[in-house]
């Protein structure tokens, strides 16, 4: 499909801050080039979504004639001027001259890149990844260049590759996979077949972990993101996801189905429920997503013929972890959340128990953050169609209102009795030491005491006892 004489005049509008962008694109057209704004800004704004990032290929400059031309009004940073690209200090725009891309090895790195102002717009199109991705926009007549058909799949909700170039860089299988579950759509079956002939190869972590995050991040409905996963066969490259497809659950508390089906469930519940800050959705939805795991080697059928998986919270920590690791070397990331992993049964089981204050601050002391364990508990029932349809549960109203009586929301106070306590009380530094610290913390999380000379008090006390 050609679109050529299709016009949009006012599909990308620049005001405020981001008018600059209109300087940007006179002085490329003063100097002589054809800038046009490029994909996922293009795709944003024919699906009536924000952008925050753009992208402008412009045609007939040299990468050394854009840096000129911009110079005059701007700082450029010319990090990438040898890819071709070239960044405008302070605003959200990536300049770039279109370019070739060759192999040249196996490995992820392993291209040959050309810039080449003269290609033409139709032929640039061609290097890009999806059709939805593939869609030019004149900002000086209002021209889409559509060569590939993008705008007739966004209409569809189809994610379709534009040539077999795809084959060439797998990650562009995770991609279909957090573009599906952004704006929920499906992969166009010819594009599912590809991808099941690829593999992620040498792919190294941090590429993989950008994919993952933008499908934690973005995804307005992971599921579907995760089910492309695996019909295109790249589950088994995620054996901890892998492990969860048909374990069975006891249908009196899990109407929905397997632990794959219940997680994905999950998954969406909580994509319905992000609070807008990065890091606090990343832990949050990874501990979703890894939440299950164990349920994989400890799902067992007792004698009353009912599925069981005694002990799965602990059991699920390990593989959580092989999981993550293969997406991140961020080890403080693994330590937000693999507690939440551990320990997403322990508001219910609390409030069943109606547990004294100690007990609270125990786990508020092993999780770091309530407030984050309760999203995942709320994401983990409302994961049990339709046995959980509210936007909150009992245990949960309970157990917030318990931990901010506590101050315990968001953490547990640190020691409060120090080595140098010890020390000013008389006692020489040693091994026993630690015995005494230890007793401490253990007294402080039971509520023995809560400032500073409460803790000197009771070591007083315990000093003598002891």
């Amino acid at each position: 499909m050609n679109s050529r004489n299709q016009h949009r005049p006012d599909l990308l509008k620049f005001e405020g801050e981001l008018a600059p962008v209109n300087e940007v694109v006179a002085l490329l057209r003063a100097a002589g080039g054809r800038p046009f704004f490029m994909g996922g800004c293009v795709r944003d704004a024919l699906l009536g979504v924000q952008s925050k990032d753009f992208d402008i290929e412009v045609f007939d400059l040299s990468v050394a004639q854009i840096q000129a031309a911009l110079s005059a009004r701007f700082e450029v940073i010319t990090v990438g001027a040898s890819f071709g690209v070239i960044k405008v200090k302070d605003l959200p725009v990536d300049v770039s001259v279109p370019r070739r891309e060759n192999r040249v090895g196996a490995g992820h790195k392993d291209f040959e890149v050309f810039p080449d102002s003269t290609l033409t717009p139709r032929e640039a199109a061609t290097r890009r990844d999806f059709t939805i991705n593939a869609i030019a926009w004149d900002p000086a007549t209002g021209e889409l260049v559509d060569v590939h058909g993008g705008e007739a799949d966004l209409r569809a909700g189809v994610i379709r590759h534009v040539s077999d170039k795809f084959s060439e860089d797998p990650l562009c299988v995770l991609r279909a996979m957090q573009f599906a579950a952004r704006f929920e759509f499906t992969v166009a079956p010819e594009t599912v077949a590809l991808c099941a002939q690829l593999t992620p190869a040498d792919l190294p972590a941090e590429r993989l972990f950008e994919e993952w995050s933008k499908l934690v991040l973005k995804g307005r409905k992971p599921s579907l993101g995760l089910k492309f996963l695996q019909e295109c066969g790249w589950l088994q490259y995620f054996p901890e996801l892998a492990a969860i497809v048909d374990v069975p659950q006891d249908p009196v508390w899990h109407p929905e189905g397997c632990v794959w089906t219940h997680t994905l469930h999950c998954l969406d519940a909580f994509a319905k429920k992000h609070v807008g800050d990065p890091r606090e959705d990343l832990v949050v939805g990874l501990a979703v997503l890894c939440h299950d795991m164990g349920k994989a080697i400890t799902t067992e059928k007792a004698a009353d013929g009912r599925w069981h998986a005694y002990g799965y919270e602990e059991a699920g920590v390990p593989i959580a972890r092989e999981f993550l690791a293969r997406l991140t070397r961020e080890v403080s990331l693994f330590e937000e959340v693999l507690p939440h992993v551990a320990n997403h049964d322990k508001p219910s089981a609390l409030f069943r128990a109606q547990s004294g204050d100690p007990a609270i601050r125990r786990l508020a002391k092993k999780v770091g953050r309530i407030d984050r364990l309760l999203r995942v508990d709320l994401a983990d029932r409302q994961g049990r169609p339709p046995l959980w349809p509210g936007d909150e549960t009992p245990h949960g109203v309970w157990l917030m209102e318990r931990a901010t009586a506590l101050n315990v929301v968001r953490g547990f106070d640190p020691a409060i009795l120090k080595g140098r306590h010890l020390i000013q009380a008389g006692l020489t530094p040693g091994p026993h030491f630690n015995a005494i610290l230890k007793a401490a913390a253990e007294a402080q999380t039971d509520g023995g005491f809560a400032d500073e000379p409460g803790a000197v008090a009771w070591l007083k006390t315990w000093l003598s006892t002891h």
